[in-house]
């Protein structure tokens, strides 16, 4: 049971379920157990996730530090003799943090003395360096595109790491690079003693803006000095122990952190990397490369810039001032903050896919990994290993290298020769498969084997493995890319429209490297777009993989997010190795009083008849005209914003066509509509959603009231915040099932069936996982958009699920709990006379209140 007398230092008196979300996270990190947990957004899910955390963090280096410093006497030893040995060891063990504290509680003063010089308008002090940025124009001697001599098998070009990673540097950038990684990184000046690293918790949310909400939620809470600080044996002042602060490092993309504005001009992150490590080839004059990237000569700048990050806890944005001010690269001086840091906070990115966490300089083992809004890792580990190339992108990486062989052709020599000769034929004959597909297929999607893909002459005896370490180490894609825009610059007479962006051949690279990858893992897939644009696809089939080496290596997992259920996906498809013992569920109702939540399923409408907006029913005229008088009567009622979710941009697009058809007394259904509230739809091809949204609140604030027709899984379905007046109803037309006949869903669907026999299920069985698995997609979608509304303890509102397949246990319970608790008790469906009497019911005292 869980120990409810645990102080974890929340910053506000917590609700109940806030100390029992907290409790429980502090057993599943302290068991070392792999945990799912659903908050609602509104209850203090961030807070909890910290103070639970960090709690856990000091007793743990509690405990570590008491058990180093313990002198074991059972040789009978006088007893200050005992004592003295114990004294040596708090020293010894401390002294080493308690130097670093003490230099992060200068830089505190020297900051503090920093802010009240500008409140009073005094200059700021100005580094002699400066953020001086030279030596960065294009050579014009085409001799920098001839690929230097290759050999199998040769290491010169740098560590396995780097070279799987696309990056080179120079030797010295590899030795610092190296050094940041160790030990040495983390000692003042002058020092050669060692930091251990400490054991950290890292936080990983999808966006930057998430993660900047978590680190302001990280600010407020104040957890006690570590244990080497609060020992009567250190040297450590009273100050010090007052200011220590929770030391926090964000990592970010070249993207976020570049401060070389001529290589963040690129823009998207792929140009932007692809220039960066540019600048760093051994190739390039040392005039000519970036003045930020950290070597020998600027060390004390990065030990300066480490420093910084770990006295204030900092978000991503405020470390690439920080580098600006101090003019030191961010990105790469980040490394070294890494390991003195207790917290680390990081995009999805770089922490799934395992380059960029080897790239970094990450290493998990035996660290706490927290996953926030976690409702849809396995689609995003998906997407994030699956990849597409275009029929043009093909065709144009073809016409490159024809132009760049038609130049060097004759340079070319050994290995280099026989790779990009290889390098051709293999993507001749993916782009021939493709072209065939184009030419023959009649249907939108069909599934290709690596053997159509590699049916191309002599190309069976390529070694895909060597190949594709070639075209890493060799940088080819950069010289041809480079090379064909040297050339057609040449002939304009124009040499400075360089185009910096992501040369096409790397963007190939990236699809060649799957051709490599075990078939059972996933499947390649012919696609036609409706504008005609034809491509090939692998999708990833099986996240268990590349999760399974981040659940091995750290010692605790948490997944947490507001719409977790259904959690039973997540034991058999992501975790199905991991024994039962180690996975640990929660779920939790909402903060808000039970009146504050109704919830209704809507099987038949206001004639009585049934709501079944099943695929095979949902185009009928009379369901449409009768969910047009469901709604007329809904908006009627329910005050102020009123959100409604179709499942899919189409199906919304035929909805509000039928309703703007005059009827039999020359009205329409969109025109009754807008006698309540002002009427806002969401298009598949909106480029200012945010434009819609600030006309969709002021309806409400003018007190038109609004009525806001979305789409599951669309821009307004996640991330949108519709508290209070915003969405005091959310209304759900139908269940968004994807579409079952496509091939990658009979793809995935065969896959789950087939594993599931493979583990020793019957096939009746691995035909109930995968109707299981396809009604779960659906449903955490439906789960999503409902969590749009109630965002905190005093909001109120209506949640309305309007299909009759929504009263069968088997739909229901796939609901989360606090939604299900919001259901009358031995809920059925509500017929419409009913519901909008209690609609009244549920509004008119809480709207006369307000």
């Amino acid at each position: 049971m869980a120990n409810t007398t645990r102080d974890f230092r929340h910053p506000f008196e917590p609700y109940e379920i806030q100390k029992q979300l907290m409790n429980a996270v502090y057993d599943c990190v302290s068991e070392g157990k792999v945990g799912i947990f659903e908050s609602p957004t509104g209850t203090g899910k961030s807070l909890s996730l910290i103070c639970s955390t960090l709690t856990w963090l000091r007793d743990e280096q509690k405990r570590t530090f008491n058990h180093e410093v313990d002198v074991d006497d059972d040789d009978g030893e006088p007893t200050w003799i005992v004592e003295q040995a114990k004294k040596q060891r708090v020293e010894r063990l401390g002294q080493q943090r308690l130097d670093l504290e003490s230099r992060l509680a200068r830089i505190r003063g020297q900051e503090a003395n920093d802010e009240r010089h500008n409140e009073r308008g005094e200059p700021a002090k100005k580094r002699a360096r400066g953020n001086q940025e030279k030596g960065l124009s294009e050579s014009a001697n085409e001799q920098q595109f001839v690929l230097e001599d290759y050999e199998s098998g040769d290491d010169s070009l740098g560590s396995v790491s780097a070279r799987n990673h696309g990056e080179s540097f120079s030797d010295v950038t590899l030795q610092l690079m190296q050094k940041l990684d160790g030990p040495s990184a983390f000692t003042d000046k002058g020092s050669d003693t060692e930091l251990p690293e400490e054991t950290k918790v890292f936080f990983c949310s999808r966006t930057h803006s998430q993660l900047s909400q978590f680190v302001h939620e990280l600010r407020r809470v104040q957890i006690p000095p570590a244990p080497w600080l609060d020992t009567p044996n250190h040297q450590a002042s009273a100050n010090t122990r007052q200011q220590e602060s929770i030391k926090h490092i964000a990592l970010g993309s070249r993207k976020n952190l570049c401060i070389n504005s001529k290589v963040a001009v690129a823009g998207n992150t792929t140009a932007i990397n692809e220039r960066c490590l540019e600048l760093q080839q051994p190739s390039t004059s040392q005039e000519k490369r970036c003045v930020f990237l950290p070597n020998t000569d600027n060390e004390a700048l990065v030990h300066e810039f480490r420093d910084h990050t770990l006295a204030r806890i900092q978000d991503i944005e405020e470390l690439g001032t920080l580098g600006r001010r101090i003019g030191i690269c961010p990105y790469y001086s980040t490394r070294a903050s890494i390991k003195p840091s207790e917290i680390v906070t990081l995009p999805y990115q770089l922490l799934l896919l395992k380059s960029a966490r080897e790239a970094l300089g990450v290493s998990l083992k035996g660290h706490i990994v927290v996953i926030d809004e976690a409702h849809n890792l396995m689609d995003t580990i998906s997407n994030i290993y699956s990849v597409a190339v275009s029929q043009a992108q093909l065709h144009r990486c073809q016409s490159q290298l024809r132009i760049y062989l038609q130049r060097f052709r004759n340079k070319l020599k050994g290995k280099n020769r026989v790779y990009v000769t290889q390098t051709v034929r293999l993507i001749d004959s993916v782009s021939e498969c493709l072209d065939k597909l184009a030419a023959n297929s009649n249907t939108n999607e069909v599934i290709v084997s690596v053997a159509d893909l590699m049916s191309g002459k002599g190309v069976d005896q390529i070694n895909l493995n060597k190949l594709v370490r070639y075209l890493s180490d060799s940088k080819l894609a950069r010289k041809v890319d480079g090379y064909v825009d040297f050339a057609a610059n040449s002939k304009s007479d124009n040499l400075q429209n360089h185009t910096v962006g992501t040369p096409v051949l790397t963007h190939v690279q990236g699809f060649l490297q799957t051709l490599m990858n075990p078939a059972a893992e996933g499947r390649f897939f012919f696609e036609r777009a409706e504008s005609n644009v034809v491509a090939l696809k692998y999708m990833l089939l099986d996240p268990t993989f590349p999760f399974q080496e981040i659940v091995e290596d750290a010692r605790a997992i948490v997944l947490a997010g507001g719409t977790m259920s259904p959690m039973d996906d997540y034991a058999r498809h992501l975790f199905a190795y991991v024994p039962p013992e180690r996975l640990a569920t929660w779920s939790c109702g909402h903060i808000i009083p039970k009146d504050h939540l109704l919830v209704r399923c809507i099987s038949k409408g206001p004639d009585g008849k049934d709501l079944d907006f099943s695929f095979a029913t949902r185009e009928s005229g009379p369901l449409i005209n009768a969910l047009g008088s469901c709604l007329i009567r809904l908006t009627a009622t329910i005050p102020d914003g009123l959100v409604v979710f179709f499942p899919s941009y189409a199906y919304l697009d035929r909805v509000s066509t039928q309703w703007q058809k005059p009827g039999s007394d020359s009205t329409t259904t969109w025109t009754l509509l807008e006698r309540h509230k002002s009427v806002f739809k969401e298009s598949k091809s909106s480029s200012s959603v945010d434009d819609m949204l600030k006309e969709y609140t002021k309806a409400i604030d003018e007190g038109r009231g609004a009525l806001l027709l979305s789409v599951v899984g669309g821009k307004l379905s996640e991330g949108i915040n519709f508290s209070d007046k915003l969405g005091r109803g959310v209304i759900v037309v139908g269940l968004p099932f994807p579409n079952i006949y496509s091939a990658q869903w009979r793809a995935r669907l065969e896959y789950i069936e087939r594993s599931t026999v493979d583990r020793g299920g019957s096939n009746a069985e691995g035909k109930a996982a995968g109707r299981d698995f396809y009604e779960n997609a659906c449903m955490r979608a439906v789960n999503q958009s409902i969590g749009r509304a109630i965002r905190h303890q005093k909001d109120f509102a209506s949640i309305l699920l309007m299909d009759r397949r929504y009263s069968t246990p088997r739909i229901s319970n796939k609901l989360p709990g606090w939604i299900k608790q919001g259901f009358p008790k031995g809920h059925t469906a509500s017929a419409f006379p009913e519901l909008i009497r209690d609609l009244h019911e549920f509004f008119r005292p809480k709207v006369l209140s307000s």
